[in-house]
Parts: C-alpha cells; structure tokens; sequence
C-alpha cells in the first residue's frame, strides 16, 4: 500500500508530505485547495505524461516520490525482481521529476528506470478512478475488459487473440502467395525470355572485369613483347648489359674486401641486389616469351564482352545484377508450378486455423455468458446501496457474423435507472454522478478479485448528496477491508466514513500560493466534517451534526 506521498515544487505546492493508513483514507479541503493537483501528481508518478508546466513558479524542477508497502503482494514483487529492481525490506520508493526544459528522469529505489517500466509498476500498486476512467466505462472495449476480468477469462480472452492472429497471418500468406503467383504469370513470357538468356550465357561473378584485363592485354600483346624484350636486353649478361657491368663492379667489391674485412658488408649488399636482378630479368624474359598474339582469342572475349554488356543494359546496372535477375526469374518461374501445393498446404492451416479460432471462440462465449448474468446481478445487489434503488444493469451479448480478435460477440453495458423503463446503453442514459456510481460498483465487486492493493477515487462522489453519499461512503469503507482506498471527496458524508482523515489547505508563503495537508484527529476532524456540512463549523449545531456522522460511521 502507499504509506507516503512526497510532493515538491508540483504546481502550486512547494513542499508536501501526504501521509496514508491502511483502510479507508479520505482527503478534503476548500475548492481550489489543491485537492487534484494531489491527484495528478500521483498520476505523475505512476506513469502519466508530464510537462514543465507542471513545475512550480520560480523553480526549475518538480518531483513527486511515493512510499510503498509491498506487504505480501507476490505479483508486485516478481515485477520488481523481473525488472532488476532490490527490494528494501519489503519497501519500494518510486520517484520521478521533470526539469524545466521539458526532461524527465525516474527511480525505483535508487535504481534509474525509464517512465515505462515506473508505469507499470505503478499501475501493479495503484489502481487511479478518476472522473475520466468513469467516461471510459462507455467504451466497448473497456466494458469488455471487465466483463473478462470478473469472469476470470483474461487468459481465455488471449488465446482468442493468438488464434485469431494465426488466421489472419495464414490467410495474409495466403494473399501474398496467390499475388506473386499472379503477377508470375502475367510475366512468365518476359521472365522465360529473362531465364533462357542469363541461363544460356552462362554467367560468372566477376568475368566482366577479367575479360577486360584479358582484352587490354590482347589488343597491346605486339606493344607489351617488344617493351619487355627491351628489357630483357638491357638486364642481360651480353656485352653492354647491366648484367655485363655488374660483374666488374663484383671484382672490385672482391678486392676491397681483400684488404679490408670490413668490404664484406659491402659484398652483401651487393649480392642481394645482384641476384634480384638476375631473377628480373629471367622473369623479363619469360613475360616476353609469354605474351600472346592471338588475334582469334582477342575477336573471341571481345564478342564475349558485347554479349555480356548486352545483358547488363538489358538487366543490369551490374553483372552480379543479371546473375541475380536469372536466378530471381527462375525462382518465379518455379513459383507458377510450386504456387498451387503451397497453397493446398496453407488452405489446410487455414482451415485448422478457422476451427481452432471457433472453439476458442466458443469457449470465450460460453465463459461471458455466465460472467454476464453473474456481473449483473452483482451489480444490481450493490446499486441500492449507492442511491440507485430502481436501477436493473444488465450485459448484451451481441453475436457477430464471424469471430474476431476480441471473440464471437460485442459487449454493452446497459442500464434502467429507474422501475419500468427498458435498459439502455449506459451512455443514453446515464447523468455523471449515476456513472461515477455504476463505475464504483462495478469496482467494488471486482476489487474482491483485483490484486492491485490501493485504490485512488477521484471525484466518486460527483452529483450525489444527501443519503447517497452516505451510502457511497460505506461502500467504500467496505471496499477498504481488502483494499488500502484513498479518495478525494466534497462531501461529509464520505469523509465521515474514512479511518484516516486528512485536509488539504492553501496558503501563502513569501508571496506565492502553496499548499499544505494535515491529519485530522479529534476536534479538528469534527470542525473540518462540520465545514463540508455547510454550516458554521463553529456552531454547536453543526459540531453535533459532525460528530452523529463519524459515531454513524464507527457502529456501521
């Protein structure tokens, strides 16, 4: 549960430390007190998206931290464990702040965590009920979340998806298949012009820039024998040669290292340079002798090469273009013969597809159905309780053609407030404060199965009064024996029904408003229950009236 919530320079509060119990907490204050601005800095911390306008004048960054108890909430803890996060006895600090230019950072118990990860831990902790999760009780798809959610069929639900998902991937396959087997066919005449040219060329990675070489070697053969002949002349041993004098330059080195020994590094040097260009030119000579004039050869690569510039043109920019536009080619060829097996096997998981997608389908169905009668009548148990005495909530199970992602049938939450009238959609008839109830009774029954330990209600009470409240107060209290419930409210007496009572009060300090709280016990909880009443909390009529509302709430 959250033990305490920590809030610094957050709109108009500069520093503030809320403190919660277990049970059932209520908080309270004037309007414009900063009531909500407390509940969005919650929403700050579990996840919800923030800005720099949230940042308190004169400051240049907010930042919201919450205690939380884990107690014996396995789920919470395998969550934390999965995410690397220690947990510190039990304990897990949340914290999160933005900056003035719009960055934000965020902890779990010291550890950095990205926004994500802390939105999903937190929404493992809190569970946030505000004026606008009542709206989303009008969604479809949320009517049918918790419809799957009371009827435990959550798990049933996904394996309608994943069945689903197999379906449509195999029937997309199949839609791929059959228009690239299509599109073969309207090609084929080109594809096996395509093929019988690439394939009668006989391509190879590569040949295009050898056969150049080859070619530049050809067309200059006359040019490249009598320069490396020039050579060779010029290197050989014959008279005038270099070869010639090096040899005379060897007898010299010969008779200096005679008289000095230090002349055989120089006869060393020599040598190696020596017979360097000895093998020069042996290798002079036998390039001379290799060079081939073959005129029928050069004719030969270069109708190869017209042929294969041909292709290129015709397929290219690149040789390793064509080569791979025959191979591509064929295999759309082989595609026209091999299309109608592929598509018997995928027709055959098709099939298995459809039927799996329909029995779990059905079961899905089957599961809503009894959920729906049960939700129903639980439902219509609690809303007399909350004001609503004529009020009948039924489920409509709408059979669709087909079954889709979300299974064979749509869902709508209906509801007659009143005896005699047919029920209708919610959104027809229901005003806000009669949807902020039905959403509480809803949540107050499927709180018994939730594992998410704090409830936050924000604005429960809108559009009711008088007995109502009272009665939407001791749902609460009875919702808080499995829940920690905090929530925010206007009337005495919810507030009255709370085991921990705090105010919320605005201020200023140093010339800027700012806001502060403060646990109310004794007195001070009759005077502040004696101020929601309306009347002068200092009257003694009013202060008997506090004080019959929490002795009421106490023997309840």
């Amino acid at each position: 549960m959250l033990t305490e919530l920590r809030i610094r320079n957050f709109a108009i509060i500069e520093s503030l430390t809320l403190p919660l119990a277990g049970g059932f907490n209520v908080l309270s204050g004037e309007t414009g007190a900063g009531k909500s601005i407390i509940v969005g800095a919650l929403g700050f911390l579990l996840g919800e998206r923030g800005s720099s306008d949230l940042i308190r004048t004169g400051t240049d960054k907010a930042t919201v931290e919450g205690v939380f108890e884990l107690g014996d909430s396995r789920a919470v803890a395998s969550l934390i464990d999965e995410r690397g996060i220690d947990a510190d006895e039990g304990r897990i600090l949340l914290k999160r702040e933005i900056s003035s230019n719009g960055r934000g950072r965020a902890w779990a118990n010291g550890s950095p965590v990205t926004a994500a990860v802390l939105g999903e831990i937190g929404r493992a902790l809190v569970n946030l009920h505000g004026q606008h999760e009542a709206q989303a009780l009008l969604d479809g798809e949320s009517q049918r979340q918790i419809l799957d959610a009371f009827g435990g069929s959550l798990p049933q639900a996904s394996a309608v998806r994943t069945a689903h998902a197999d379906l449509a991937e195999t029937r997309r396959e199949m839609g791929a298949l059959k228009s690239r087997r299509a599109d073969a066919e309207r090609r084929s005449d080109y594809l096996r012009h395509a093929v019988r040219e690439i394939e009668v060329a006989m391509l190879t990675a590569g040949e295009d820039t050898r056969l150049e070489d080859e070619a530049r070697v050809l067309e200059n053969a006359d040019e490249l024998r009598t320069l490396a002949e020039g050579v060779g002349a010029a290197l050989s041993a014959d008279e005038g040669g270099v070869m010639e004098r090096l040899a005379s330059v060897s007898r010299t080195l010969g008779s200096v290292k005679k008289v000095d020994p230090a002349g055989a590094r120089l006869q060393e040097l020599f040598d190696t340079g020596y017979y360097a260009l000895d093998e020069l030119t042996r290798a002079v000579e036998e390039y001379a002798r290799s060079v081939d004039l073959d005129p029928e050869r050069l004719i030969a690569v270069r109708r190869r090469r017209e042929a294969i510039y041909s292709l290129v043109k015709k397929y290219g920019p690149t040789l390793d273009d064509v080569i791979e536009m025959g191979r591509r080619s064929r295999a759309e060829l082989d595609l026209i013969d091999s299309a109608s097996f592929d598509l018997a096997q995928l027709e055959t998981r098709e099939l298995a597809a459809a039927v799996r997608l329909e029995g779990e389908a059905a079961r899905l169905s089957a599961m809503r159905t009894v959920a729906a009668k049960k939700l129903a009548k639980s439902v219509d148990g609690i809303l007399p309780e909350l004001g609503m005495n004529g009020g009948k909530f039924t489920v409509n199970l709408e059979l669709r053609p087909v079954p889709d992602e979300d299974g064979a049938e749509s869902i709508e939450f209906r509801v007659a407030l009143n005896v005699g009238h047919d029920a209708r959609p919610l959104a027809r008839v229901a005003s806000g404060g009669e949807l902020s109830r039905v959403m509480l009774a809803l949540k107050t029954i499927l709180a018994r199965a939730d594992q998410v330990p704090t409830l936050v209600f924000d604005e429960v009470d809108a559009g009711i009064g008088g007995k109502v409240g009272l009665q939407v107060g001791d749902t609460l209290r009875r919702v808080a024996e499995h829940h920690q419930v905090f929530a925010i409210s206007h009337l005495p007496q919810i507030a009255a029904r709370a085991h921990n009572h705090i105010v919320v009060a605005k201020a200023a300090k140093g010339g800027v408003t700012t806001a502060d709280v403060s646990v109310l016990e004794g007195t001070t909880r009759i005077v502040e229950i004696a101020r929601m009443l309306g009347g002068d909390p200092d009257s003694k009529v009013s202060r008997a009236h506090a004080r019959e509302l929490l002795e009421t709430a106490t023997t309840s």
